[in-house]
């Protein structure tokens, strides 16, 4: 059944079909708009969005100021379009990945209050029924992918007759993930390279807003804290070991996102019995970015998959990232914690 959506969802629910059906009444080019008053507004906003995204999720405050009259809904969708537009000029994954989780996020927030027809019609417009009480497997399996709690794992969920079980709030959680799953299909965008030479200002101050929050989070590269994995990997780099592909990516990339100046990961590799500089530096500058595209290094599931996921130890068992092992063992003083399997058991 279809319900009457107000200018206010517009502003609220910007990625619905009738957000950018609203928006394309009141369209001028791209360049046109950002030359224009409410254009230079709403790239104020879609800033202000970018900001907020780069912020620790418990830090953020999506939920503000949701205007109702036809203006300000214009400039706010605006600024919806135009933070996206900004992350992928930057062809930079992880801020992709930031921007998806927290709009994923702020519709999450409105969503849990809405009146239950209304949330009914924004969960179909986007391919889910929110009064459902299961998903079908291969569903179920494609939204929480991005989810790492154990109570999420398809052997830890109520299976009947193929489909899976799932309570209220639940399904609201599901809801946030399906649509943090449909922007991340959609980024980044196809952006002309007048429209992003246009946005250079705004690209490059997001870039070193990002680098910066990284710093605070990771700080200093501390190798003490590094993930088993990577310590395995650095070990058999440093002692003249030649790693396999996968190895040199994760490596790479995870050094990189931690810090690491490009020419320090490069001097790293000299000590590999195939070492070739041309080669090492144009896969490291390529890892790191300079290609246009920066890379994050592998999740631990996909570390397993590599078969580069070694030495486990009890706090792999709570993270599903190198890089937030790292965070943490950088904030607990690096000692791992005790487990009886720690530096022998293999995943």
């Amino acid at each position: 059944m279809r319900v009457a959506l107000e200018l206010r969802d517009f502003a609220k629910y910007p990625f619905l079909k009738e957000s950018q059906q609203f928006m394309g009444r009141n369209a001028d080019t791209i360049e046109d708009f950002l030359r224009s008053n409410p254009g230079k507004i709403a790239l104020r906003h879609a800033m202000d969005r970018v900001r907020e995204a780069l912020r620790a999720p418990g830090q953020q405050d999506g939920t503000r100021e949701i205007p109702s009259d036809s203006l300000g809904v214009k400039i706010s969708v605006s600024g919806y379009v135009l933070a996206r537009i900004i992350v992928s000029c930057t062809r930079d994954r992880s801020l992709v990945d930031r921007l998806a989780r927290y709009e994923a996020q702020r519709a999450y927030r409105f969503l849990i209050d809405e009146e239950e027809e209304k949330r009914g019609f924004i969960a179909g417009s986007i391919g889910m029924n929110s009064a459902g009480k299961d998903l079908p497997v291969i569903r179920y399996v494609e939204i929480v992918a991005g989810l790492h709690e154990e109570r999420w794992r398809l052997v830890n969920r109520d299976v009947w007759n193929g489909k899976v079980r799932v309570g209220q709030a639940e399904m609201n959680e599901l809801l946030r993930e399906q649509v943090r799953v449909l922007l991340l299909r959609q980024l980044p965008l196809r952006v002309p390279e007048t429209v992003c030479k246009l946005l250079l200002p705004q690209t490059e101050e997001i870039q070193g807003l990002f680098q910066q929050t990284m710093l605070e989070q990771f700080g200093a590269v501390e190798e003490d804290a590094f993930p088993p994995c990577m310590q395995s990997l650095m070990a058999a780099l440093t002692g003249g070991t030649s790693i396999p592909h996968a190895g040199r990516f994760a490596l790479t990339a995870f050094l990189h996102n931690i810090g690491m100046a490009a020419s320090d990961i490069i001097a790293l590799y000299c000590r590999a019995p195939d070492f070739d500089i041309s080669k090492t530096q144009y896969q490291v500058e390529h890892i790191s970015g300079r290609s246009g595209t920066e890379y994050t290094a592998p999740s631990c599931a996909a570390m397993r998959t590599y078969g580069i996921c070694i030495h486990s130890d009890a706090q792999c068992e709570k993270i599903n990232h190198p890089l937030n092992y790292y965070r943490i063992r950088k904030k607990k003083g690096k000692k791992p914690e005790s487990d009886e399997s720690t530096g022998t058991s293999q995943s």
